[in-house]
């Protein structure tokens, strides 16, 4: 009996030994149509070859198994692609300024001002490597948990709306403004709200809804979407069958303190949108990230603990505090944002309303401490255009302010909780996923047309 156990160790610790030396390899099923999330026009799937030949294993990005779609939120390496434009030699990225209070032709001026210098607002056959397609879902992420001041200008808004239906091909997509105010605090202390009696306009009761109304009332499929309403619900992707609006919620916390977290919802006009994978559809169970374009709207503006917010902070409207416990917001200062621009989907333009500024005490913005700057600006550049609006915007109005918080607005700060410190964070983040992005003012190129 003692031989025959010896053996039998000997025997098992044998077979340890030979799979130890085995290395582990995972691999992913391309076979499976219901399994690829990508686009026709970027993702490149491996060629066809006999199992035997096969040397390399599709990107986990490119082709992903429906248990991994639903639980893993993957790298970020299905964003369009973002314009830089024809600049001069020595820049990485271009900010453009024009004058407007949001009811002009101030987007117009932009978008001609951005096409000088080769980023096109729009897409066609002649300029295919435009931003928006006229058979694109466009989502605007604007700022709407605050009243007054607080939030992104509905004039702009509209204004940007006009300027997408507009496009030279005839638009034939949809429109959505959409923004998460985590369903708490707030003016009104409960998050946001697409109908503020009190907003950001020349007449200050045209509320966000209102400008998506007046476009619905002319035949366009503009719609609203507060994320609120379903902040705090956990759900799956569409892929697997589950057709919820909620929230995704990553499976890890990232070194930057953030567990990745992105809305998905179907629309009333039925179009099926994951912020991260694009537009799903149902027949076929097939994601076409290429065809949502995300426009980031924020208005800039001072935070009493973060200093500034802008295009990066602005990006806490697409996550969920709720469902992660507040970690989301706490992870802002150690670079969390940049992490969620690039988890779920860089915006393909950034647009920064400076129609009014709050230089103090944000992110609330009451009338009566804002500061009318009627100026916007432009950059596919999320950490350029923060960087320059708030050297040149944000810091000249806070420096009026007795006792403000202009010194810890410094972009080339580095001390923990200063605006500088966690944009660098961020835009390290960014940098990491390869993305070219810049927060040095001498590789910013600057057109300002400011009258």
């Amino acid at each position: 009996m003692k031989k025959l156990l010896l053996i039998l160790v000997v025997l098992l610790i044998a077979t340890i030994a030979a799979c130890a030396d085995e290395p582990y390899e995972e691999v992913v099923d391309a076979s499976d149509s219901d399994s690829i999330v990508a686009d026709s026009d970027e993702a490149e799937l491996p060629d066809e070859v006999e199992p035997a030949e096969q040397e390399e294993i599709p990107e986990r990005d490119e082709v992903l198994q429906q248990d991994e779609l639903a639980h893993h939120i993957p790298s970020g390496t299905q964003h369009p692609v973002i314009a830089t434009g024809n600049l001069p030699s020595g820049y990485v990225s271009a900010v453009f300024v024009e004058s407007s209070d949001g009811t002009d032709d101030g987007v117009i001026r932009l978008i001609a001002s951005m096409e000088r210098y080769g980023i096109n607002f729009y897409r066609t056959s002649d300029t295919t490597d435009g931003l928006i397609g006229a058979g694109d879902v466009v989502l605007l992420q604007i700022n709407v948990q605050w009243a007054e001041r607080g939030g992104t200008n509905t004039d702009l808004i509209g204004s940007v709306i006009r300027a997408v239906i507009n496009h030279p091909d005839g638009f034939a997509g949809e429109v959505i403004v959409a923004d998460n105010g985590q369903a708490q605090f707030g003016s009104g202390g409960t998050g946001g709200n697409l109908n503020w009696a009190q907003s950001n306009a020349r007449d200050t009761s045209r509320s966000t809804q209102i400008v998506i109304n007046e476009f619905r009332e002319q035949g366009y499929h503009v719609t609203g979407v507060l994320w609120d309403e379903f902040t705090t619900v956990q759900v799956e992707e569409f892929n697997v069958g589950d057709m919820r609006d909620g929230f995704l919620v990553g499976d890890y916390v990232h070194p930057t303190g953030l567990e990745v977290t992105y809305p998905k919802f179907t629309t009333e006009f039925g179009t099926h949108v994951s912020f991260r994978y694009g537009i799903f559809y149902a027949d076929t169970g097939m994601y076409s990230t290429d065809r949502l374009r995300v426009i980031n709207m924020p208005v800039l503006k001072s935070h009493m603990i973060f200093s500034q917010t802008g295009a990066v902070k602005g990006y806490m409207g697409t996550v969920s505090d709720r469902l992660t416990n507040a970690r989301a917001h706490h992870s802002v200062g150690t670079g969390g944002m940049g992490t969620q621009m690039v988890e779920t989907r860089m915006p393909v333009l950034n647009i920064m309303d400076m129609i009014w500024v709050a230089p103090d005490r944000g992110p609330a913005a009451p009338f009566d401490r804002a500061v009318e700057i009627n100026q916007i600006a432009a950059s596919t550049d999320p950490v350029a255009i923060d960087v320059w609006t708030t050297r040149h915007i944000l810091i000249p109005e806070a420096e009026r302010v007795p006792g403000g918080r202009a010194a810890a607005m410094d972009p080339t700060g580095m001390e923990p909780g200063t605006f500088g410190h966690w944009l660098r964070l961020s835009l390290d983040e960014m940098l990491h996923a390869g993305f070219r992005f810049t927060m040095d003012e001498d590789e910013i190129f600057v057109v300002n047309n400011v009258r």
